[in-house]
């Protein structure tokens, strides 16, 4: 889906539409942006800011709370239109998913068969356009790792069709970082051996497990468009965390900061290693009276990056008022783990 939580609320109040809305906090109070419009991602506003500095990029913004069941119910309406599409589907977050098109194979050539299977994804996005209201985009493709690339490709109401005698040629002025595991710490091992797009990496001789270690064979078969990942069905929820018990009960600040810091920086290299992101993020604390509480923050664009991780949870802990006494546990997790999104930039 484009933009979903922006697009619905520019939906349901006509006064939004064609105006840069921005979902969460506003500007004046300390908080951060769920999701953005794309008149606001012009300005350079995007999902997990703060909304201080949101406001500085984009002061004509339009400010809304988010409506989470309203995006919900929304997700769960889209999700039987495509269930009549296809039995086999896997939801991967509240608004985007995986289908598994084979029925609409004929029996002919992979080209001629994808041909095939656009047909049925235009009359997808035109059903859920006409039935409620909203856009989408949809890459079709023989795996998923090039389904996910198209259907960022040419967001919003896109629709991108990946040929199979086409995918290398599509993939060799993408950026590495496109490519599913290769986080920001990767990219720049791989940018220090002039390895900047996936045409690079293609034609390289160099040894790239010197470089990535066991992460170097997936990375030349996805640098070709290859991925053996199938579609799958079940709708197993997935998390990551790590938390700390101190030898002593603290508040003291900066022993808590680094201490975030190190919890941050153990969840970011668990999102890089499984080539995951993440569009939920919680922290946990622990009392000295064993008393636990949570509290999480839902985004519509997945974290990665340890930096995001930590601001986001001393957010979270501020917001909140969570130390309010010696802390004997703190925790960070993420859930709804989803494939990072690609950055489809073309090398200069």
């Amino acid at each position: 889906m484009d933009a979903f939580f922006a697009s619905i609320e520019q939906r349901d109040e006509p006064a939004y539409r064609g105006r840069p809305l921005i979902v969460g906090s506003p500007p004046d109070r300390r908080g951060v942006v769920c999701a953005a419009s794309y008149e606001a991602r012009k300005f350079g506003v995007r999902s997990a800011m703060p909304s201080r500095t949101a406001g500085k990029l984009c002061p004509d913004g339009i400010y809304v709370r988010p409506r989470m069941e309203v995006y919900r119910t929304e997700s769960r309406a889209i999700m039987e239109i495509l269930r009549e599409v296809s039995s086999t589907i896997e939801k991967v977050s509240v608004d985007e998913a995986y289908l598994d098109l084979g029925e609409h194979r004929p029996e002919s050539s992979p080209d001629d068969a994808l041909r095939a299977a656009a047909a049925p994804a235009r009359a997808l996005k035109q059903r859920i356009f006409a039935e409620r209201g909203l856009t989408a985009s949809i890459g079709v493709a023989g795996n998923k790792f090039l389904a996910k690339l198209g259907s960022d490709f040419q967001k919003p109401d896109g629709l991108t069709v990946i040929p199979e005698s086409g995918k290398v040629a599509f993939l060799r002025p993408l950026s590495v970082a496109a490519i599913h595991g290769v986080g920001p710490v990767t990219a720049r091992l791989l940018a220090a051996h002039d390895l900047l797009t996936i045409g690079d990496l293609q034609d390289t001789k160099l040894d790239l497990q010197r470089l990535v270690g066991s992460f170097a064979a997936r990375l030349k078969m996805l640098a070709v468009g290859e991925d053996d990942r199938p579609v799958d069905p079940s709708d197993e929820r997935k998390s990551i965390s790590s938390e700390t018990t101190f030898a002593e009960d603290t508040d003291h600040r900066p022993t808590l900061r680094a201490a975030l810091k190190e919890l941050a920086d153990d969840v970011a290299h668990t999102l890089e290693k499984e080539a995951v992101g993440a569009l939920t993020i919680q922290v946990k604390v622990r009392y000295s009276d064993f008393r636990t509480l949570t509290r999480q923050l839902r985004l519509e664009e997945p974290l990665t990056e340890r930096a995001e991780i930590y601001r986001l949870a001393c957010y979270l802990l501020a917001r909140d008022r969570l130390v309010t006494g010696p802390l004997r546990l703190l925790g960070i997790g993420v859930s709804t783990l989803v494939g990072p999104s690609p950055q489809l930039r073309f090398a200069l």
